[in-house]
């Protein structure tokens, strides 16, 4: 180091000499020449940005946000809203959560270590498995994260991966991202009335399988109702199967310890987070037999010098996270902060609190879809199954132009099909109802 050099510093240690040898070894004139910034994206050493009051600056940011359309979202599909209490920004804000460093020491970092502690032992009980770790980055993420456990722990000598046919398009990208460095290969096996194919997955699943991938709730709305066939089928063929769900389903829904799921991922943040619109918290829990090739981080209970109870990041080295050669994921940090918000969530919610949001989403659904069903022009719900939260409804007029002339009266829902569009009540509050299903009965005359 070259710290009390005049020519160098703590951070940037290298004098001018050194500097100038390296780039004469790599054949560069400047440092300069080792990037190639488009003109367009330079810094020119101005920002452009008019100089401001506090007072100022606020009324701007107001003026802008004030062109955003004031929408009640029924659009669900991975994103769902549900009221976040006060409580949890109140207490999440608190700045040894927001400015907490990974928890690295654990003489420092108790009270964050047991939130996370808490958060992992919501997900055991929840998915009845006896291993959650601190979260992943998303959804998305998790299901990438367990096809890559799948090949390390199957002595199978193949490399399918089946997801089905309705596998959200980003989650589908981001898998098949996670596997383009891996020998494994994605395919997808058919659903019948948004359900698996039972039938069709059979044939399907061979020696060649490592993995099968199902959701519940699906991403339709529906409830898988042959989990157990699918957690059979699995196992006969010596292939892990995998359940995408979320801790509000799971508060309603058959457990996945007690259908046959080795693995179980999702996103969490449907607790704790009002919808963000792509930022989430992977969920990831699985047997103990796979303990050690658990990614991501685990928090444990232990005891210190005194006999206390006390919590720590356990049975991996630090040197997992940033040796490659080591590592069971690219993964090398969490969503410790939005783990903590689920946590206080669900803490204050309560086990029945958690069934009673649960089962709202599945007799809102099943009401709004009835009152949709008796208008002139549409069918709700498509498919003859028991929904969570959101339901797929049949339209005669094109489905774009109705979501279109929707929006203009404030409201959102998406677009799944020419004559298909999906309506979701998680979140929207009950006086926000009535008027959506005035504007729906307008724009379908």
């Amino acid at each position: 180091m070259h710290g009390s050099d005049a020519t160098g510093s703590p951070y940037a240690p290298h004098t001018d000499d050194e500097r100038a040898r390296m780039l004469e070894a790599v054949g560069a004139g400047s440092v300069d020449d080792l990037f190639d910034i488009p003109d367009a994206v330079e810094f020119d050493g101005e920002f452009g940005i008019d100089a401001r009051s506090e007072r100022e600056t606020r009324r701007l940011v107001r003026t802008i946000l004030g062109r955003n359309d004031d929408l009640t979202e029924l659009l669900g599909r991975g994103h769902y809203g549900y009221y976040v209490p006060s409580l949890v920004d109140h207490l999440a804000d608190r700045s040894e959560f927001l400015t907490s460093y990974t928890q690295y020491q654990p003489e420092i970092s108790q009270g964050f270590l047991q939130a996370l502690f808490e958060y992992q032992s919501l997900l055991v009980e929840l998915t009845g498995l006896e291993v959650a770790n601190c979260s992943m980055y998303d959804a998305a993420t998790a299901l990438g994260e367990a096809a890559t456990l799948a090949e390390r722990v199957r002595d199978t000598s193949g490399h399918r991966v089946l997801v089905p046919d309705l596998l959200l398009e980003g989650r589908r990208s981001t898998l098949e991202n996670y596997v383009a460095g891996t020998d494994l290969a994605v395919d997808t096996y058919p659903t019948d009335d948004a359900n698996v194919d039972l039938a069709a997955l059979e044939e399907l699943i061979d020696e060649e399988c490592v993995m099968v991938y199902a959701e519940n709730p699906t991403v339709r709305g529906t409830i898988e109702e042959g989990l157990e066939s699918i957690g059979e089928l699995a196992a006969e063929r010596d292939a892990l199967f995998a359940l995408g769900t979320d801790p509000v389903a799971l508060s309603l829904l058959q457990r996945p310890a007690d259908v046959g799921a080795d693995v179980v991922v999702g996103d969490a943040s449907v607790l704790g987070l009002p919808t963000s619109y792509g930022m989430g918290l992977g969920l990831f829990a699985t047997t103990e037999d796979y303990l050690r090739q658990v990614p991501g981080r685990l928090v444990g209970a232990s005891e210190d010098a005194t006999d206390r109870r006390a919590f720590t990041l356990t049975l991996q080295t630090r040197e997992q996270h940033i040796r490659r050669e080591r590592a069971t994921s690219n993964i090398c940090t969490n969503q410790a902060w939005v783990a903590l918000r689920t946590a206080m969530h669900a803490a204050y919610l309560g086990p029945s609190g958690m069934v009673d949001l649960a089962e709202r989403g599945v007799t809102r659904a099943e009401d709004l879809a009835e009152r949709l069903d008796d208008l002139v022009g549409a069918t709700a719900p498509v498919h003859d199954r028991h929904h969570l939260r959101e339901f797929v409804i049949r339209v005669d007029q094109p489905a774009p132009a109705i979501a279109d002339d929707l929006e203009k009266r404030g409201f959102a829902v998406h677009v799944v099909g020419d004559h298909e569009l999906q309506v979701c009540v998680a979140g929207v509050p009950d006086e926000r109802i009535d008027p959506f299903v005035a504007a729906f009965r307008e724009v379908i005359r």
